[in-house]
């Protein structure tokens, strides 16, 4: 496909210049398509050849399950346009994910962190619709209201569906599902939403 791309670019090259020596319009626009389908074969040829070079990374265990390395680079790096994004920002606002896996319902308390509140499926659904902000704290697996006595560090603020989706599970000192769900017009208990 690249050998037909520049073949392709050298007629282009050629009607173009006919064209022009000639005021023939008709090979200018036999030019222009030229080029269209040089870049289209570019294209393409690139694309099989990324192909190529990741099937021959994949390892034999990884061609039997039918996945693994053929999305990565090597190195374990995901290829432009394939982010997958890092659990720490090293870049910008200095956020994390929460140690530990999702904590689902209530745990423990661990490191003198308050206890998670529970949340019911209804609850958390109701949530993921909402856009209104929690607070959080890097490297802390909570999310509060503003003036949480609990809240310590430098918390930053961030939309409460996200904090769900990054596993920040709510304070029960606070009870934030709770107050968000009715300051929307929601039941927050029972399990079912009222209002828009």
């Amino acid at each position: 496909m690249i050998v037909a791309s520049i073949l392709l670019i050298l007629v282009a090259v050629v009607l173009l210049v006919v064209g022009l020596a000639d005021g023939s319009s008709s090979l200018l626009i036999v030019s222009i398509a030229a080029s269209l389908l040089a870049a289209v074969a570019l294209v393409m040829g690139a694309r099989q050849a990324a192909a190529a070079r990741a099937a021959a990374e994949q390892t034999p265990a990884e061609a039997d399950q039918g996945g693994g390395s053929a999305d990565r680079q090597p190195g374990g790096r995901m290829p432009p346009g394939q982010h997958v994004p890092p659990s720490i920002d090293h870049g910008g606002t200095g956020w994390r994910q929460p140690p530990g896996p999702p904590v689902v319902g209530s745990a423990p308390v661990v490191d003198g962190e308050p206890a998670p509140a529970a949340v019911t499926p209804a609850e958390a659904a109701l949530l993921a619709q909402l856009d209104r902000e929690v607070w959080v704290v890097d490297a802390h697996p909570r999310y509060h209201l503003a003036g949480c006595r609990e809240l310590l560090g430098e918390p930053e603020p961030l939309p409460v569906a996200e904090a769900t989706d990054l596993g920040f599970t709510p304070c029960a000192h606070c009870a934030p599902v709770a107050a968000l769900l009715s300051a929307e017009g929601r039941i927050a208990s029972g399990g079912a939403g009222a209002g828009p």
